[in-house]
Formats: structure tokens, sequence, C-alpha cells
């Protein structure tokens, strides 16, 4: 598949790496950020269990609109 933002700037060479995980477009190396964040994992009704580090993919725009203030 293609990266959503490389074909509307009319690229047709780039190949898309993964799925943005908060508008869910397809986009390339070059418009995505991989990020790390925190995900508490619960255990009944103990406190969390503990906070692995995950990664996602974010594309430009999404990441952007997460970090505009």
């Amino acid at each position: 598949m293609m990266c959503y933002d490389c074909t509307e700037e009319g690229r047709t060479d780039t190949v898309g790496i993964g799925i943005c995980a908060r508008c869910g477009l397809f986009t390339c190396r070059d418009h995505a950020q991989i990020v790390r964040e925190q995900v508490e994992q619960f255990t009944g009704l103990a406190r969390p269990a503990g906070r692995p580090s995950v990664r996602r993919a974010v594309c430009t725009t999404c990441r952007v609109a997460e970090t505009t203030h």
C-alpha cells in the first residue's frame, strides 16, 4: 500500500510502513513518527501491575494535533 500523504503530494515512489494509530491512514517513513507511551495493566481491583512502554506509529498530521497546545 502507498502512503496517503505521499499520494496527496503526487508521489508514487514510497511504500507505507504502517497505519496511524489515531486516524487509521497508511503512512510511510517520511510521514510517520514512532512514539512511545506508557500503558497501565490492571489486575482486578488492585493497583496497576506495571507500566510497560509500547510504541505506536502516528502520521505527521496527528502528531502535530497531539502536541499542539
